[in-house]
């Protein structure tokens, strides 16, 4: 019975721990940004759709759940700018087909055209509207996954 409590207390603060994470958890800051990069004010897509989707998420409530909050983060630097798009639901993100098809059409993938990828777990969904070799992209997923996988 001992060993019961303390465990069940481990379990209690470890699933606390996960679910409480924030959009401000997974954005990159200060020293995360890669340098040559900078912040910047408003949306630097790579294809319109992306923006579109971060612009007017309530109009697509209906396939993707209700948006419980949402930042962008921009970047430029000298070759690599985009943005990065963080969503939070009030339930599961449940879009995925949707989206895909929003964001890539018919491929159902990413394109040189539409290059966007994006993770959704949980409650939350990540837009990288970068290109593929990003370096950005690629810090930011590394900092995405260790949080939220």
């Amino acid at each position: 019975m001992k060993i019961t409590i303390p465990l069940s207390v481990l379990f209690l603060l470890f699933t606390t721990t996960i679910f409480s994470q924030t959009i401000a958890d997974l954005k990159l800051k200060g020293k995360q940004i890669p340098k040559g990069y900078t912040l910047s004010d408003g949306h630097i897509c790579i294809s319109p759709q992306a923006c579109n989707f971060y612009n007017d998420i309530a109009t697509y409530a209906s396939f993707v759940g209700t948006v419980k909050s949402k930042e962008i983060q921009s970047f430029k630097s000298k070759g690599d700018s985009g943005s990065i798009m963080y969503f939070e639901f009030d339930h599961r993100f449940k879009g995925d087909s949707f989206l895909q098809g929003l964001l890539w059409g018919k491929d159902k993938e990413p394109t040189k055209e539409h290059p966007e990828e994006y993770l959704a777990t949980g409650k939350f969904l990540i837009i990288w509207s970068l290109h593929s070799d990003s370096l950005l992209k690629e810090i930011s997923e590394e900092k995405i996954n260790a949080i939220l996988e």
